[in-house]
């Protein structure tokens, strides 16, 4: 999805990305309302899919919940998130991509961070990606992990980004001296 729609929108599929992004200045506050409104709508019309692919099952429909204690698939998702916005923060060039490398080292990143915690905590990393299975097949006990854990994650990048990278860059004083600025 990064290389089909990294040019149109920046693939943002996950709205802890998207509030981050914002938060880093690669995007515009302005915009965050509509991209949440599309990821969100997006996530309940694949899970409304699966429904009606898999009714006897609704159980089962990609909802995310903790193997473990709520508090560890929480500390692991917020770890996960950081570790995946940290990535994309480093990777990309502003909220729009195009460019083979992001497109193979996020989603790197994201199959290794799912092999290893997807036992764990389901590494959702992705608030839309928990909510609407959630919603759709009326799992939604432990819900809070997996819509706060990511946000909080992606938002500690930021500073984390700021702390390794030129200095204005990833949110800093100032404009994003590591990519243009966005309207």
């Amino acid at each position: 999805m990064i290389h089909t729609f990294g040019d149109v929108s920046g693939a943002h599929l996950n709205p802890a990305v998207t509030l981050a992004f914002a938060a880093a200045r690669r995007l515009s506050w302005r915009a965050v309302p509509a991209y949440l409104t599309a990821q969100i709508t997006g996530a309940l019309a694949a899970s409304a899919l699966l429904h009606l692919l898999y009714p006897q099952n609704p159980a089962a429909l990609g909802a995310t919940l903790p193997a473990g204690s709520a508090m560890q698939s929480f500390v692991l998702e917020l770890v996960l998130t950081a570790i995946l916005m940290l990535t994309i923060l480093s990777v990309s060039t502003g909220a729009k991509e195009k460019g083979i490398t992001a497109g193979i080292t996020i989603g790197a990143v994201i199959a290794l961070e799912a092999m290893f915690a997807g036992p764990v905590s389901g590494a959702s990393m992705n608030p839309a990606r928990s909510l609407a299975p959630a919603l759709i097949s009326g799992q939604p006990n432990h819900l809070w992990v997996y819509l706060i854990a990511p946000v909080l994650g992606a938002l500690i990048a930021v500073p984390l980004c700021i702390g390794v990278r030129d200095a204005g860059c990833c949110g800093g004083r100032g404009r994003c001296k590591c990519t243009p600025p966005v309207s």
